[in-house]
């Protein structure tokens, strides 16, 4: 019989590896831009950080981003369905197992109709390639609105903060793949 393994939540991962390594606040806060309050609200599970969120804490904790992003082993759907609790308005599956220690990120993501990732603007090191596989986005990258409908791609500086919110009256669904240095 297997061994199953007990799901860590991830904001309680988050503050265990940060204080493993005897990191404060100050320094993660000052790693990645973000506010100490909302590191903490990460950190207590009262927050769902994004993925480019994810990035900017695993760059500044010095881990490897699949630390954070990997899930364990499930089917396609109740993976999904667990993404979509831990991220309000949007799911999101990465692709691409074994992509430890690579600089390319895939990831298929889901967001509800009418809904945006919620919080502030993402902006994070590195590039982002959006393919819209269904529905209507629209990405804004600094004061650009970039409006996406099925079949369209965005390619942008990923530096630059960026926001992305569904147009459309049904899920919208994507690829998007993150350059990280």
């Amino acid at each position: 019989m297997a061994k199953k393994t007990k799901r860590i939540p991830l904001g309680k991962k988050i503050r265990k590896i940060r204080l493993d390594k005897s990191y404060t606040l100050d320094f993660v806060a000052n790693e990645t831009g973000m506010k100490k309050e909302y590191i903490k609200k990460i950190e207590s599970g009262d927050e769902i950080p994004s993925v480019g969120t994810m990035l900017q804490l695993s760059r500044a904790l010095c881990i490897d981003s699949n630390a954070l992003l990997k899930q364990e082993k499930d089917s396609s759907n109740k993976r999904e369905k667990a993404h979509t609790k831990r991220t309000n308005n949007y799911a999101y599956t990465p692709l691409g197992s074994g992509a430890e220690n690579r600089h390319l990120k895939p990831f298929r993501i889901v967001i509800e109709a009418g809904h945006s990732h919620e919080g502030v603007g993402f902006q994070h090191e590195g590039e982002e390639f959006i393919y819209v596989l269904k529905g209507k986005v629209e990405v804004d990258v600094g004061e650009n609105v970039n409006s996406l409908k099925q079949g369209d791609s965005l390619h942008f500086n990923s530096g630059i903060k960026h926001d992305l919110r569904n147009m459309g009256k049904d899920d919208a669904e994507l690829i998007v793949i993150v350059y990280a240095p």
